[in-house]
């Protein structure tokens, strides 16, 4: 393959991953929406390939009812619900499900294809390999998450719940990351070293912010103390370490998982704020620019926390919220990425 052939393959390559991506981003969304509207459970069986189509008929929409109407959330949440409210969880959840396996497709023919008329580098295939196993992953995980609410609970556990979300973002992060750098090779950017790393750590505190967030989800941890900027009238609360457990008041005490997930927003958009002003101080025009996008995104996914807060989330602004910590994340990629071409 000359240099331009592969030039233009690397672009090809770089586009099929980033239209995957913008998939992953809508499958998060839609995870999103499905958790909110309390839909995860409505189908209690996994079945990888009969199970891509919905009921047919009557008698098998009866079927799927009668199985929710066995499971815990059914008897001491749901009980009583008609067959058309129990349609309308079940197809955010059928739908969360096909997006995955739509995923699945649109990842792996174009990678047989581009791996046929080889256009795939000898460095990148094993790269794209483990994108396509930690996805099959991703659902083997999906599912693990989903039996945690078919027994004891009225819902998932949020530590699965957690994990689940922790490696579809990783998934984003790393099919977007390889994308950006197949797409044309990074301007050399001549900042510091401290600059650089700092745009990484960035990047990786937005990843833990986003599995603090999870777990405020996975306990409904944002329909409790609703005010801003005080917490059931101060800033540092009482009852933070409630349980004698200490680490479970990180993931089961509402109070301190959403205390933890308040202060976190406040530490990276104090250190986002530190960046930029340092990407000016650099003198490169470029890491100013991509530091103040990061800034911008920062704010906005600010606000838009607090308002869902102070609404007790509702269903569009938790979801846009949850869209906007992927955006961040995103925008953090991105900078991070110009700022370490290698």
């Amino acid at each position: 393959m000359n240099i331009a052939n592969s030039h233009a393959a690397r672009r090809q390559i770089a586009l099929w991953l980033f239209a995957v991506s913008a998939l992953v981003f809508l499958m998060v969304v839609v995870g999103g929406l499905t958790r909110l509207t309390e839909s995860g459970l409505s189908i209690t069986e996994w079945k990888p390939v009969t199970g891509t189509l919905p009921p047919m008929g009557d008698a098998a929409w009866a079927d799927a009812f009668a199985r929710y109407q066995q499971i815990p959330q059914y008897e001491l949440v749901n009980k009583g619900m008609t067959l058309d409210e129990f349609k309308n969880i079940f197809w955010w959840e059928w739908s969360h499900r096909f997006l995955g396996r739509f995923i699945g497709f649109a990842f792996l023919v174009p990678f047989l294809w581009f791996l046929a008329t080889r256009r795939i580098e000898r460095a990148l295939a094993p790269r794209l390999v483990v994108m396509f196993l930690l996805g099959g992953a991703q659902g083997v995980l999906g599912w693990w998450m989903v039996k945690s609410g078919l027994t004891h609970r009225v819902d998932v556990s949020q530590y699965r719940l957690a994990a689940h979300l922790g490696l579809a973002t990783l998934i984003y992060a790393y099919m977007t990351w390889i994308a950006l750098a197949l797409w044309r090779p990074a301007p050399v950017i001549h900042v510091d070293v401290g600059l650089r790393r700092a745009a990484m750590a960035l990047a990786v505190f937005v990843f833990i912010q986003m599995m603090l967030g999870a777990f405020v989800a996975g306990i409904k941890a944002g329909h409790i103390y609703n005010t801003w900027p005080l917490i059931d009238g101060a800033f540092i609360p009482d009852g933070l370490m409630a349980h004698q457990v200490w680490w479970r008041n990180l993931f089961e005490n509402m109070l301190t998982t959403q205390f933890n997930h308040r202060m976190a927003a406040y530490l990276i958009t104090g250190l986002v704020v530190w960046h930029w002003f340092a990407a000016r101080a650099s003198g490169s025009p470029m890491a100013r620019q991509s530091a103040g996008w990061l800034v911008v995104a920062v704010a906005a996914q600010v606000v838009l926390g607090i308002w869902a807060l102070l609404m007790v989330v509702p269903i569009p602004l938790g979801a846009a919220h949850q869209a906007g910590a992927l955006v961040v994340f995103t925008v953090a990629l991105v900078h991070a990425r110009r700022l370490n071409p290698a």
